[in-house]
This record gives structure tokens, C-alpha cells and sequence, in this order.
């Protein structure tokens, strides 16, 4: 692209501008001349192209996400809700955290490392950002089949990326899920979440008010990576031969991330910023016009003074660059000389690189010349809103009467013994050990619980021993069966995990992650799904706080299934009642919490059994989900439980199992009366919870959960060392082990 300047741009009228090359549409196009009253100046263009695009601007999706804002209340606990870096919640002792979710899908699939280390870096920056220390984070991740080759490529350098990234910022990893379908395969999600802790006094907005405050840009030199990567690369589906468009994704430097985020909390501990924005998509595009926008109005950039590694790059291509590890400030003149001096020590380049103004324009220069005179608010916030049309899928009746409850079931109880091992054994129910240990989940010794914990759980107070806990969960196979339900089954297998830790769901955030918005089957997915998510959060009384979408995740015709992702963040007084999941005491009485019913439409015994996908998911009851956290948070902080595994993929014998390997100990049940075997280990039904409760506490435990009206059923004891399900087999612990922990590293050693 060349440089043109405003004056020139008014002069000639009819140049012809790339426009369509940078992903506008025509009528996109038109209304950006609209607004400026002429054609755009090349770096003027390069702004509205990334801004507008779809990952940036949210144009097909920001008529759903409204509903977060308008159906749910905010509560109590809510301090910055929707619009920031991050929502931010008050967890009490004048504590604040916060928290969010955000992918960077399709850099990951082109280059897995760097792809996932810069949506790790990226996601902490917005955390920084808002004025918080960065103390853990997650990963929920999904792959193409286990067993394509293509999965052998990008999974190993995605779980690198996150662990290298994550382990030299000395962060704990500390939750996520690792999921396999063929639906992923050239659409790989890489959603990165992170938790940051503050006090209330110190949390920071991204906005530049004063006028006479010089906006600071510090960090890494600008270079050519990632120029229109996350912008544009997610803006659009991928051909069904490859990825068309391989611009240079973000490339990482944690060590240099780790001296931004010390240099940047001591410059917030002196209170030396009026306003603060990360770098990420569309950089110094977005930073400069969001600042200005939800500030005063005015700006005066001289681009010319950014630091670069590249000289060669032109105004539109630092404008529009990626690069990492970058944060922009907002400083009054009497700061800014201490400003650098904080930079200067901790070895931070930093450059004053224009001013707020008086004015209500974003104006940017280069060498003298003003190539940008821009309405902020017209780049960062009045980009097009789209009303995509949407429609139920034709072939959406067909696969939810292809009902899996009517599939085969075993016969014989040697049959049932095989399946019950063969789901253990399968990709997305085996161990992930292989993929965690590469994450440090302890750095930095507040921990207390991680993967394969129902929820991670971190102290942030030493000396009261407050905590935090946080899950993520989605099911596509749900979603793509009946996305408002999917949805909804999201939200509470993520607060149940929250609350089985003895942990109280404050929050959420929500990572949406699905195909093309042009294809009206794939909008009516995500219709259903954010009205689900919406209409759950409502009766949950647990506020959406931000969040992230991710479209055009699809090859070719074909779409990934539908997959909204949430994380919920709960707090916990003291994390030393938290609750494990493991079985460790013989002699533990194990009860299942719920009812069970024969729901196995998109179940885990479904598609390992059967390869099957089709009927209906687990029905979702609301008040029975908080009336299992409320019995499941007080009976752990009461001392009732010792351990608890909430039930969902796979079912009661995959969370028994997972609980006697954790803990090294058996177990045997008995299946009650009115169940068969089969339907009371593998059903998928919500709402329950298998609980390990003391002897000497069953009389109290069971008559709170009577009094309460939870079905608490006795289903076995904590004893031996194998699963033995009375009347049906035994299993041995050895040979579930062998089977659990041996698929993952067989797959992709």
C-alpha cells in the first residue's frame, strides 16, 4: 500500500483503493467514505479494515451478545462488566479479580506454537491491562481425531506454545480440556484464559481523557508479524485444501512479556497512568482508537516516532501490525518523566508517541504529513452490524430423531466390562497427564488444585487463605444436537466443577466458537446458543462479565460443530477446605447425588462405541444444578465430604474411575433399585455429583440433602484396589490404569 495523506485522499476521489484485498465489503467500503466525507487515505483504510473485521468488531454477532447485557442483572460481586479488557468481580477482603477467555484458533492451526503462545500472551496482556497481577491460566483446547496425522502436527506445538509461554512468565496452568473430534481437523480451537487479582483501587479502564496527556507506547519494537493476523485471518473460513491466507502469525517473547507485566504493575503501584490498553488484534489500530474513543475524543499520533524492528515497514503496515508484547498509556506530562524511569530499569523500551487533544478526532501523522483524521469512535465502536439471516437446519429434526437411546446396548456383563474399558481408554476420557505435565501448574506455590481437578483453584491470600477457582467447559456434540441446550449444558457442567471444589460461581466469561456467519445454519446455531446461554446465566444469577467470539471456523462447506465454551470463576473463604476429587480413604461412603436417567444423545459411549451422534442431549433443570452447588459448597465447607467428581462426559463410571486413580484406592458399587447397570454408569444425565463422605458425617450429610430435597443415594463404599460393580465385573486399578494413561502418548509420542 502507498502513503497518502487527508488532503490528497480529498483531492482524488476516484482512486482506486484495495479495499475487497483487505476484507471490506463493498458497502462497507461506501460507508467509511460516508463518513469521512471522501475517500479513506491508505493508512485510514488499513484502521477500518482491521477494526471492522469481524473478530475485532463483532459485526455478525453483537445483536445476540446484547442479551448478556440487557436479560441478566449485574450482582453484587460485579465491579466492570462488559465492554473492557475484562470483567471484574469483588471476591471480598478488597480483593477484585479478573478474568476472560479468548481464542486465537486459526494462527494456531498455520504455526501451533506461536499461534498458541501468543494467544496466551495476548489474553494475559488484557488482563495487565486492567490493572491486575496475572496469577494463573487455562487452556481449553479441541483437535481434529486423535488419530489423523494432522493432529500429530498441531497438538504437540500448541501445548509447547501454551507450556513455554506459560511456564516463562511463571505462571500456573491450571485448568482447561483437551477434546478430539474430526469436526476440528482443519479447524483447531486454541482458547487461552487467564485470572488476574488486584484490589479494588487499583483497577485501570482503557480510556484517554486529558487533554495535554501524552499517550506512551511501550514495549517491544513494531515489526512485520503478524500484519492482519488475528484481524483478518479470523475473519474468513479456510479453503477446504488449506488455509488461502498465511499472513506472518504473532511471533512471542515471554521473557520480554514477563519484564512488560513487572515494568507495568510498578507504574500502576505508583499510580502513574490515567488510561491503559493492551496491543493485540489490530494493534496500534485498535489501542490508539479505543483509547481515544472511550476517552475525551481527541488524538495526535506522530507514527513516525513508534519504535520498529523493521524500518521498511510503511505507515498502514505498523498501523495494522500484530506484533506482540506491546502496551499503550495514557500519562499526564508531570508522570512522565518517572514513567520512563520505571521502563528505563526494568529494560522496557518506551516512547512518547502523541497527545490527547481538545478535539473529538483521532489524527495521525507521519513525518509532518496527516494521513489519519478519523471519528475514534467510527473505527472502534460504529463499525457495520449485520442482521444475518438465520434458520433452523434442515437436517437438524433428522439428526435428533436418529435417537441414541435406541442404539445397542451391551448384553452380557463381560460386554459391558469391555465398554466401560474401552471408554476409559478413549482419546477424550483417557488421562491428558501427557499434555499437562508440560504446563508448570504449581509456579509461584499458591495451587491448590489443578487438571485433572474438577476445577483449578489458586490462593490469593496467604495469610486468610482466600481463593479462587475457575472450570471451562463446552460439548460441540451437544451443541450440534440442540445448541440453546448445549449451551446451557456448558454453563452448568462449569458451575457444578466450580462448586464440586467447594468453590461459590460468582461469574462467567465465554470463549463462542463457531463456522461461518454467511451460512444461515451456522447463525441459527449461534442464535440458539448465546439466547441458551443467556436465559441460563439469568436464572443462575452468575453475570456474563466478557467474552470472546470466534467465527468462520470451517473448511470449506464444512463447520466444526457448534461450540460455546464458558468459564466460570467461583470464590472460596479458605482453599483449605476445598474439595479434591480423589478417593484416598478406605472405608468412604460414596453417594450419587441427582437422578439418572437413559439420556445418551451425544454421549461419550455413543461416539466411542458407536460413532454415533444424534437424538437429543441431557435435559437441563437449573434450580436442581443450584441446589447441587449449594449442598455441594456447604457440604465441603462444613467437613462433610472428602471428596467429590461432578458426573458429565462419560458418566458415573468414568468419574469413579478417574476419582480411584487420583486417589489410588477402589471402589465398590451397587446399582440401585430401579436402574439397570448399563443406564447407571453411562447415562450422561445433568445435574449430579458422586460425593465420598465420612463415616462419622453420612447421618448429617444425607439429612441436609433430605431436608434440602436432593436426591442422595448410597452406591458403594471406597475399598480395594479395583472398580467392582456388584453383580456386573471388577476391573482392577493396575489395569485401568494401563488403560487410561497409555492412549495419549500412544497417539502422539
Amino acid at each position: 500500500m502507498t502513503l497518502d495523506t487527508v488532503k490528497h485522499a480529498g483531492e482524488t476521489p476516484d482512486a482506486e483503493q484495495p479495499w475487497k484485498e483487505l476484507g471490506l465489503k463493498e458497502d462497507e467500503y461506501a460507508r467509511i467514505r460516508e463518513i469521512l466525507g471522501r475517500r479513506p487515505t491508505g493508512a485510514e483504510l488499513a484502521m477500518y479494515s482491521v477494526m471492522w473485521s469481524e473478530h475485532c468488531s463483532y459485526k455478525s454477532s453483537k445483536v445476540h451478545l446484547k442479551q448478556f447485557g440487557e436479560k441478566i442483572p449485574e450482582n453484587d460481586a460485579m465491579l466492570v462488566g462488559i465492554g473492557e479488557n475484562a470483567g471484574v468481580v469483588d471476591v471480598g477482603q478488597g480483593y477484585a479479580v479478573t478474568f476472560k477467555v479468548e481464542s486465537h484458533n486459526h494462527p494456531s492451526y498455520i504455526e501451533p506454537y506461536q499461534g498458541a503462545a501468543t494467544g496466551v500472551g495476548g489474553i494475559v496482556r488484557d488482563i495487565l491491562a486492567m490493572g491486575a497481577r496475572p496469577v494463573a491460566v487455562v487452556d481449553p483446547l479441541r483437535f481434529g481425531a486423535a488419530d489423523h496425522p494432522d493432529t500429530k502436527r498441531v497438538l504437540p506445538g500448541v501445548v509447547a506454545g501454551i507450556g513455554g509461554y506459560g511456564n516463562c512468565l511463571g505462571l500456573p496452568n491450571i485448568g482447561g480440556e483437551v477434546v478430539f473430534d474430526a469436526c476440528y481437523q482443519g479447524n483447531p480451537l486454541v482458547n487461552a484464559g487467564c485470572i488476574g487479582v488486584m484490589k479494588h483501587e487499583d483497577i485501570h479502564l482503557a480510556k484517554a481523557s486529558g487533554p495535554g496527556n501524552k499517550v506512551i507506547l511501550y514495549g517491544a519494537r513494531t515489526g512485520g508479524d503478524g500484519i492482519g493476523g488475528v484481524s483478518v485471518l479470523a475473519s474468513e473460513t479456510f479453503e477446504s485444501t488449506g488455509p488461502a491466507k498465511r499472513p506472518a502469525v504473532q511471533v512471542g517473547d515471554p521473557f520480554q512479556e514477563k519484564l512488560l507485566i513487572e515494568c507495568t504493575l510498578e507504574i500502576f503501584k505508583e499510580k502513574l497512568v490515567a488510561g491503559i490498553q493492551d496491543l493485540g488484534g489490530a494493534g496500534l489500530s485498535c489501542a490508539t482508537s479505543e483509547l481515544a474513543s472511550a476517552g475525551s475524543g481527541g488524538m495526535r499520533v506522530e507514527l513516525d516516532t513508534v519504535p520498529l524492528r523493521d524500518a521498511t515497514l510503511s505507515p498502514e503496515e505498523i498501523l495494522m501490525s500484530e506484533s506482540q508484547e506491546r502496551m499503550c498509556a495514557i500519562v499526564e506530562p508531570r508522570y512522565v518523566e518517572r514513567f520512563m524511569e520505571i521502563c528505563e530499569k526494568w529494560d522496557v523500551t518506551a516512547t512518547v508517541i502523541g497527545e490527547v487533544t481538545e478535539g473529538d478526532h483521532l489524527e495521525i501523522f507521519w513525518h509532518g504529513e496527516l494521513i489519519v483524521d478519523v471519528p475514534p469512535g467510527t473505527v472502534a465502536h460504529e463499525g457495520p452490524t449485520y442482521h444475518r439471516p438465520f434458520a433452523r437446519p434442515s437436517w437438524q429434526d433428522a439428526l435428533q430423531a436418529d435417537d441414541a437411546n435406541k442404539l445397542p446396548r451391551p448384553q452380557t456383563s463381560e460386554e459391558l466390562r469391555e465398554q466401560v474399558l474401552k471408554l476409559v481408554a478413549s482419546p477424550n476420557q483417557a488421562s491428558k497427564a501427557w499434555i499437562t505435565d508440560q504446563y508448570d501448574r504449581f509456579v509461584q506455590g499458591n495451587t491448590v488444585l489443578a487438571q485433572p481437578e474438577d476445577s483449578g483453584m489458586v490462593r490469593i491470600d496467604e495469610e486468610t487463605n482466600l481463593g479462587v477457582a475457575m472450570a471451562t467447559d463446552g460439548n460441540g456434540r451437544y451443541a450440534k444436537l440442540d445448541p440453546y441446550a448445549g449451551a446451557q449444558l456448558a454453563l452448568v457442567e462449569s458451575y457444578r466443577n466450580v462448586a464440586a471444589s467447594g468453590a461459590k460461581p460468582l461469574a462467567i466469561s465465554n470463549c463462542l466458537n463457531f463456522g461461518s456467519p454467511e451460512d444461515p445454519d451456522v447463525m441459527w446455531q449461534f442464535a440458539e446458543a448465546t439466547r441458551g446461554l443467556a436465559d441460563g446465566c439469568l436464572q443462575l444469577g452468575t453475570p456474563v462479565t466478557g467474552g470472546n467470539v470466534s467465527l468462520y471456523n470451517q473448511t470449506g462447506e464444512t463447520a466444526i460443530h457448534p461450540t460455546p465454551v464458558v468459564a466460570v470463576l467461583g470464590v472460596i473463604d479458605d482453599v483449605n477446605r476445598r474439595t479434591p476429587i480423589a478417593f484416598a480413604e478406605e472405608g468412604q461412603l460414596l453417594y450419587l447425588l441427582g437422578d439418572t436417567h437413559e439420556e445418551f444423545g451425544g454421549s461419550a459411549w455413543s461416539q466411542v462405541v458407536h460413532d454415533h451422534l444424534g437424538g437429543l442431549p441431557p435435559k437441563v433443570d437449573l434450580d436442581r444444578e443450584k441446589l447441587l452447588a449449594e449442598i455441594l459448597i456447604s457440604a465441603s465447607r462444613d467437613g462433610m465430604i472428602d471428596a467429590a467428581h461432578d458426573l458429565s462426559d462419560g458418566g458415573l463410571i468414568q468419574a469413579v474411575v478417574e476419582s480411584c486413580l487420583r486417589g489410588g484406592k477402589g471402589a465398590r458399587l451397587v446399582v440401585p433399585d430401579g436402574l439397570d447397570a448399563f443406564t447407571f454408569l453411562l447415562s450422561e444425565s445433568a445435574g449430579r455429583a458422586v460425593v465420598a463422605v465420612p463415616r462419622s458425617e453420612e447421618l448429617r450429610f444425607t439429612d441436609m440433602c433430605g431436608a434440602r430435597g436432593l436426591p442422595a443415594t448410597r452406591i458403594g463404599v471406597v475399598d480395594g484396589d479395583a472398580v467392582e460393580v456388584q453383580g456386573e465385573f471388577g476391573i482392577p486399578l493396575s489395569e485401568l490404569r494401563t488403560a487410561h494413561e497409555e492412549t495419549i502418548p500412544g497417539l502422539l509420542v
